[in-house]
């Protein structure tokens, strides 16, 4: 689908949603000069408009674009808007971290073809093309091992910048802490703008494996409460800090750490000498924020555009001469849209190849099932296609807590049939294929829950049943989909959590023909009925443990494993490994529907 209306220039800019703001207006003996400030975030891989699960344009229910080489056409029309007043300074252009992953293109260049091997990373060659000033880390970045992360960094025309990433033996920055970049100002002297990088505490806990006696990170309010007087004495007229932490206080690792994981806000309003932010981690668009120091009762703008490349933020920064330096007098931000341009056709060519190699390896076969996989009824009956991820999911949990105090703990996993149009062929098998059964980025946690909290979530679960009495046969339509206070068109497939085992059954029926939270019955492991104060450590992805679809217990229960790995990316692995699928291996019947203690029949 091709929502593309405009080209570049002027025109891009009022599509993209650009809006001119006016100029500070307040009194003084000197000029005003503004300077724009672009920035982006939570890239992920993203160079092209582009599905590579799907194989065809990416699309979304809200019709947005994706990627660099639409980026790049914003930032040239921006730039040359700015040129065109030969008053004004070239615009900086920043990013706030997680470049690294998230796409079949980043992955390709991490594990199949890694850039360790020379060929350059197709974001660094992007971001190059595009002419980006600086990069605060992301927690990503570390995903597929610091030796990528370094070539990474050696490939980039400009700094990767990261104050609390810090050496683990001396404490010292690990990465630049920050840069300073003088800015022309044509007729007068330039500006010094100071841009400090800070990354995610949480590495320590997703990325334990890669950093742990190498890398330590610090608290992000505390080391820019270190960094930003050192930019300042070291000349800054203007600090803009490019921060890999969401917007508003909280962290999905609770008090396992003692910094919290999103603190943007929190940093701005109590650290002086900030004078804008850009704000990533969290995927959220927010065009423009004030917060106001509490020691200096100046404001501090803050930002953060979306997510891969969907949204650029544009600072407007208006700078004045106070005593013969420059000082910020005036603040806003917006950002502008990327489905409303074409791709850059020059970062198109540059990385044609790079995609078409990736296409390819994406519609690859990377292994055979010994029988075909659907998981077109898998809302109202166990299905081999839902317990194939449940299997993946519980054995990467169960491997990676070898040596923990949970090893010993029965585990589990919870899946939602996410695509009844999903199904792995018997025969050959692709990564689009895998890919199909989990169409969503999330990734995987383990947190430990009771049997009572178990049977709780379960009965929550199970409210996406209608209510009826018989054996049937009932179409599906008149079983699944049952609406609720918060779904009054139908809860969503999505919302319809399955349970495994792992090692062992977990097995249960759903009686549909009671009412909504007494449907569980026969609650059992390998057999015996679940106990109320039983322990188990449950595999689940990230958007259930961080609440998503309120489902009880799971957002608060003790997490025990969390490295941000993508569910996805495991099952592919899982395949490409292990060579076969077998659903002997891990298909059994677990749950059921029943009326009354009655088993029901479930129609298409």
């Amino acid at each position: 689908m091709t929502r593309r209306t405009v080209i570049g220039g002027a025109a891009a800019l009022a599509a993209a949603g650009f809006q001119t703001v006016p100029a500070y207006a307040g009194q003084g003996q000197d000029k005003t000069v503004r300077l724009s400030v672009l920035g982006t975030t939570d890239l992920h891989g993203n160079v092209f408009n582009w599905d590579y699960f799907k194989n065809a344009e990416y699309d979304d229910s809200a019709h947005n674009d994706i990627g660099l080489a639409k980026i790049s056409t914003l930032v040239t029309a921006v730039r040359d808007r700015i040129a065109a007043d030969r008053h004004a300074p070239r615009p900086l252009l920043l990013d706030a971290g997680d470049t690294l992953q998230g796409t079949p293109l980043a992955y390709y260049y991490a594990k199949i073809e890694p850039i360790t091997g020379g060929h350059v990373h197709p974001m660094a060659a992007a971001m190059n093309r595009i002419g980006y000033d600086a990069a605060a880390l992301g927690n990503h970045e570390f995903n597929y091992g610091l030796d990528i992360l370094r070539k990474f960094q050696s490939q980039v025309r400009f700094p990767l910048l990261g104050a609390n990433a810090q050496d683990w033996t001396t404490g010292l920055p690990a990465f630049p802490p920050y840069m300073l970049k003088r800015v022309h100002v044509p007729g007068d002297k330039p500006i010094t703008v100071g841009i400090l990088g800070l990354t995610n505490p949480g590495i320590a806990i997703w990325d334990k494996a890669i950093v742990e006696n190498k890398l330590t990170f610090g608290g992000i309010v505390e080391l820019a409460k270190e960094w930003v007087p050192k930019v300042r004495a070291a000349g800054a007229d203007i600090v803009i800090v490019a921060v890999h932490s969401g917007m508003d206080l909280s962290s999905s690792y609770g008090d396992a750490l003692p910094y919290p994981e999103n603190t943007s806000a929190l940093m701005a309003e109590t650290v002086p000498g900030i004078d804008a932010v850009l704000v990533g981690h969290a995927h959220l668009e927010i065009p423009e924020r004030f917060v106001t120091n509490k020691a200096t009762g100046e404001q501090v703008v803050l930002s953060e555009p979306l997510k891969w490349g969907m949204r650029l933020s544009l600072f407007d920064l208006d700078v004045q001469k106070v005593h013969g330096q420059w000082k910020v007098v005036g603040r806003h931000s917006q950002v502008l849209n990327a489905n409303t341009v074409d791709a850059d056709p020059q970062v198109v060519t540059l990385l044609q190849k790079d995609h078409d190699t990736v296409v390819g390896y994406v519609n690859s076969k990377i292994g055979t099932c010994t029988e075909a996989m659907s998981a077109a009824t898998a809302p109202w009956e166990d299905t081999a296609a839902l317990d194939f991820v449940n299997f993946v999911q519980a054995d990467a949990v169960a491997k990676a807590l070898a040596g923990t105090p949970q090893a010993s703990l029965p585990v589990l996993a919870i899946a939602a049939p996410f695509n009844r149009a999903a199904s792995i062929p018997a025969g050959e098998v692709s990564i689009r294929d895998v890919a199909g059964l989990y169409v969503f980025d999330n990734t995987l946690l383990g947190v430990t829950m009771t049997g009572v909290q178990l049977t709780e979530y379960l009965e929550f679960s199970a409210q996406y049943f209608k209510q009826v009495t018989g054996t049937g046969p009932f179409p599906s339509s008149q079983v699944t989909n049952a609406p609720t206070p918060t779904a009054p068109n139908g809860t969503p497939d999505y919302n319809y959590d399955i349970l495994g085992g792992l090692t062992k059954p977990l097995t249960y029926k759903i009686d549909i023909a009671k009412p909504v939270g007494s449907r569980i019955t026969d609650l059992a492991y390998d057999g015996t009925p679940v106990a109320a104060d039983q322990q188990f450590v449950v595999a689940v992805n990230n958007y259930r443990q961080s609440g998503g679809g309120n489902f009880p217990h799971v957002k608060t229960a003790p997490v025990v494993y969390n490295r941000q790995v993508e569910i996805r990316q495991l099952m592919i692995d899982y395949v490409t490994t292990t060579g076969t699928v077998d659903p002997k291996a891990f298909h059994t019947g677990d749950w059921s529907l029943v009326s009354n203690g009655v088993p029901i029949t479930v129609t298409v």
